[in-house]
């Protein structure tokens, strides 16, 4: 991974998150530069930007430092699900249907 990748500035927070969550810094810069949505933050001057990809909304957190150079400081995913679906994810459904009990 790459700390200035896409002529951005990526702190050592969000090489770290995108390691740990399994996010590409593709589609993390991606999500920053052509979001679906953006909001602010809580931060004071920061921003986060969303973008779904398949089943995966990624949201970015970013904000210009002293010299206007835009930082990305986090990054983190949920999964998503189609509106109308019923999708409830078991985990006991799953272990038995795994061990072959159901």
């Amino acid at each position: 991974m790459d700390i200035y990748y896409g002529g951005v500035i990526w702190t050592n927070h969000a090489l770290q998150r995108l390691k740990t969550r399994g996010i590409s810094q593709r589609d993390a810069w991606d999500t920053w530069r052509y979001p679906d949505q953006s909001k602010y933050a809580k931060s004071r001057g920061a921003w986060i930007y969303l973008k779904t990809f398949r089943q995966r909304k990624i949201e970015v957190v970013a904000k210009k430092n002293e010299k206007k150079e835009w930082l990305i400081l986090s990054v983190w995913t949920k999964d998503v699900y189609p509106q109308g679906s019923n999708y409830k994810f078991s985990f006991w459904k799953f272990l038995l249907k795994i061990l072959g009990l159901k």
